[in-house]
């Protein structure tokens, strides 16, 4: 894989991705390091004309009124000098600051996201307004293309100063202290180093706050959740279609001059999207008539042997003459029969408003995008130094202090973004509901199964599993970021706890997935049982004709009833309309992801153990098996 050029100006979501999760190995643009080292220089002149500078020759936070002396007064003090190796204060500060804010809680980040974490904080200190070396930087890209992945606890950041906690960690591996894994196992830091060829790094002037202040944790938890909020939209996406197929729905709703009239953006993209999915469907826009219903299979159903082998019966109801006074119209148009469609126009919410639900979440992600490419190729420590003002009068207008450690950027879009995942999935529920629900599903059987003998479940519990997930992404939507707690003795009195914010909807994730999944399982099984039931009546009008279709009628007139003519050519008309249409089949797309899904889980003709089947269908969304 192709190594990814670092300049502080053109990293990319897909970039972070590529280190994240594919292990692409980074570089330094060698044109830009020049101005790297022009900051450190000018930072290191400034220290040594004994300007007063936060972070640099002050304490930190609370403690920035006080200035570094230009010796040590404490050395005989119990404990002695910690750090003997500094070869002053102002460098004990910055190995320091490392040490003591290293003190996160926790299982450890997932390594992709301590590898995201790596690639970002490396690309800022890039931009050149953070003081750090080229040999400090370098050191740090060592460790990332080496394998090094730092222990990182999950919890500890409040997203300002930045990712303070989580930071520290990383760069406490880099000086030769903390744990960190490599090479699958988990081991001391210096032994890290030791075993991938490196040595530790000894911080100077600002390196540990350049390392350490800035947003890195969530904006690399981010990414990761964009990354993986992406193809869930379209997962969400090709589920809608499938059930849409499922219930040989209409596309009115999905029309792109519809649209045209409320235009959002994601909205518009998710009509788009579903048509192209649906492309190729003889089951979108069927007519009412021709859907026939479910009825529960007996041995006298069929009479052919390759029907014989079905599972069901179908049936529909003839509408008499006078049913139909006051709707002559409607029966010119459509033929007196009542079957698995509902004479309406329009399908139910979860599908008719489709468009509008996922298109506001992919408005969602979309913001969220925005803001993350922003930050992405952003300076976040503090203070931002800027040796191009080196001719002015005054430090404070060459090394200022400002506020861009900040997360609350990152922290309401994630608040967004987890709002938005519970209203995607509950959509989701709904039409995996719809599915299984004998009053709802267009004349599908109930739960999806036969049941012929009052024993069987199908797909019951599945919708239990799919309603427990869209309640426990419910109860974990509330914002982190509407409730700040002062830290620092109150001189960082207002905070974003982004790092929480960013970390819940990444886990969040997972559960998205398999009530997506839990749909596409469902919507596969309505699929194929609506399918097989068009698929025998096309067979047994072609075969019989209408003589063999009228056995499929509910309330036929009795011979020598006056009624009995008009019956007979109106089957017959509803006869030859079967036997001369064409295959029912799903969109393309659609039928290629029901294949991907029958690759692992077969039809369910009766109860069975289902735990496998679940497995495998959250399996196939886990791991991008469909193409969206």
């Amino acid at each position: 894989m192709k190594a990814i050029r670092l300049d502080g100006t053109a990293l990319t979501r897909a970039d972070v991705v590529a280190v994240a999760r594919h292990g692409a190995a980074v570089e330094l643009d060698t044109a830009q390091l020049k101005a790297v080292q022009h900051a450190a220089d000018f930072i290191a002149e400034k220290v040594r004309c004994g300007e007063p500078i936060y972070g640099v020759t002050t304490g930190f936070g609370s403690n920035a009124d006080k200035l570094l002396g230009a010796q040590r007064a404490r050395d005989e003090l119990p404990g002695g000098n910690p750090n003997p190796q500094s070869e002053s204060l102002a460098e004990e500060l910055q190995h320091n600051l490392i040490m003591t804010h290293a003190v996160c809680v926790g299982e450890p980040l997932p390594a992709e996201v301590v590898r995201a974490m790596l690639v970002i904080r490396i690309n800022t200190l890039m931009r050149g307004h953070s003081g750090i070396r080229v040999t400090t930087l370098q050191a740090l890209a060592a460790m990332l293309n080496r394998g090094i992945v730092p222990v990182v606890p999950a919890k500890g950041s409040v997203g300002a100063s930045g990712d303070l906690a989580p930071l520290s960690h990383l760069a406490i591996v880099l000086i030769g202290g903390g744990e960190a894994f490599f090479e699958g196992k988990r081991m001391a830091g210096a032994e890290a180093l030791r075993r991938a060829g490196l040595a530790p790094v000894k911080l100077s002037f600002k390196e540990g706050l350049a390392l350490n202040n800035g947003t890195a944790q969530m904006l690399a938890t981010s990414v990761l959740v964009l990354d993986e909020l992406e193809y869930l939209l379209g997962v969400a996406d090709l589920a809608a279609a499938m059930t849409l197929d499922a219930f040989a729905g209409r596309s009115g709703a999905l029309r792109a001059d519809v649209h045209a009239l409320r235009p959002h953006p994601g909205q518009v993209a998710v009509a788009r999207h579903v048509r192209e999915l649906l492309a190729g469907s003889t089951l979108m826009d069927i007519p009412y008539h021709l859907v026939p219903r479910f009825r529960t299979w007996s041995a006298k159903a069929w009479t052919t042997p390759e029907d014989q082998a079905l599972s069901f019966d179908i049936r529909w109801e003839w509408v008499p003459a006078d049913y139909r006074r006051g709707r002559e119209a409607f029966y010119r148009r459509v033929l007196p029969f009542r079957g698995g469609k509902k004479h309406q126009p329009q399908d139910a919410y979860c599908l008719r408003c489709m468009p509008q639900v996922h298109g506001a979440v992919r408005d969602a992600w979309l913001q969220a995008c925005r803001v993350i490419d922003v930050e992405l190729n952003s300076v976040t420590d503090n203070p931002l130094i800027f040796p191009e003002n080196a001719g002015t009068r005054y430090v404070e207008e060459q090394v200022i202090s400002a506020g861009h450690f900040h997360g609350m950027p990152l922290a309401l879009v994630m608040s967004y973004v987890k709002a938005a995942i519970p209203v995607l999935a509950s959509i989701s529920e709904r039409r995996l509901n719809k599915l299984v629900d004998p009053a709802n599903n267009d004349g599908l059987p109930g739960f999806l199964t036969g049941n012929e003998d009052g024993t069987d479940s199908g797909f019951m519990i599945v919708q239990y599993t799919a309603a427990a997930l869209v309640n426990d992404l419910a109860t974990r939507a509330h914002p982190a970021t509407v409730y700040s707690i002062p830290t620092s003795a109150n001189a960082e009195d207002h905070v974003s706890m982004g790092a929480n914010e960013a970390r819940q909807v990444l886990a969040m994730m997972r559960d998205l997935g398999d009530v997506l999944a839990l749909e596409l399982y469902t919507a596969a099984q309505a699929l194929d049982y609506r399918q097989r039931m068009l698929g025998a009546a096309r067979r047994l009008a072609a075969a019989g004709g209408w003589q063999a279709l009228a056995t499929k009628m509910d309330n036929p007139p009795p011979v020598g009833d006056p009624q009995r003519p008009q019956f007979e050519r109106e089957v017959a008309e509803l006869a030859r309309q079967l036997a001369e249409a064409k295959a029912f089949q799903p969109g393309a797309a659609v039928r290629a992801a029901r294949e991907v899904l029958r690759a692992v889980v077969e039809f369910m003709h009766r109860d069975r153990a289902l735990q496998h089947d679940i497995q495998e269908t959250c399996r196939l969304v886990r791991e991008r098996a469909y193409s969206v």
